[in-house]
């Protein structure tokens, strides 16, 4: 039987070498679908127009990196069925899809606290203000996007739909050290549009006429 191992002779007696197996390897185009650094989080973003990012849409500095989850939520409808094996995919029903950004921000500045709170106003009257309030509006979530590096200058971006804090504000302190908020913004869905799920996804090389792909092409560097 062959199990994956040849023998050699060493000075001394035999030992054995592993050889490389037929699966042990990796796709021609790794180095293209790694995700490289923090990214950073954004309140527009325009996936065909990627170098049009303008300073006042970076939401806030981070700390530790952003998770994006999107997880469905399913509903065995067998479960309670004699005889039913469990899992059944025919029973298996799709009840809607939990979306977030979750990340820890080293901002402070008004609209920080705000996108924290979530139901919350800027105050008009003094622009420092930040009021919580007691009823939630619909103008509260927005649009959130984390654009981030591939290793090849492409691109991966996440767009959290309807995005609304469920983690409220908690400014973490430390002596000598830097004041944190743990945010989770949660995307929702509309009653105009209830078929939505609220999170989208993006993943593409880099453009013909950008740096990288240029001096990918032979051109040079300045």
């Amino acid at each position: 039987m062959n199990t994956g191992y040849a023998s050699r002779r060493e000075p001394g007696g035999t030992t054995e070498e592993k050889e490389m197996g037929r699966f042990t390897r990796i796709p021609a185009d790794t180095f293209e679908q790694i995700q490289t650094d923090a990214g950073i989080l954004l309140y527009n973003f325009d996936p065909a127009e990627p170098d049009n990012v303008k300073d006042e849409d970076i939401i806030c500095p981070t700390t530790g990196g952003i998770t994006a989850a999107c997880a469905a939520t399913y509903n065995d409808m067998g479960e309670d069925v004699d005889n039913c094996p469990p899992n059944l995919l025919e029973l298996k029903h799709l009840d809607g899809w939990d979306c977030s950004l979750a990340f820890t921000s080293l901002g402070t500045s008004p609209a920080s606290i705000r996108l924290a709170l979530g139901a919350a106003d800027i105050d008009s009257d003094d622009p420092t203000h930040v009021v919580p309030r007691r009823a939630l509006k619909t103008s509260d979530a927005q649009d959130v996007w984390w654009v981030g590096d591939r290793a090849d200058g492409g691109l991966v971006a996440v767009q959290l739909k309807n995005a609304l804090s469920t983690s409220g504000f908690s400014l973490k302190t430390s002596k000598a050290g830097k004041g944190n908020t743990s945010v989770t913004l949660t995307g929702h869905v509309t009653a105009s549009a209830q078929q939505e799920v609220p999170m989208e996804f993006w993943s593409a090389p880099p453009a013909a006429t950008s740096p990288e792909a240029v001096l990918d092409d032979g051109g040079l560097e300045d």
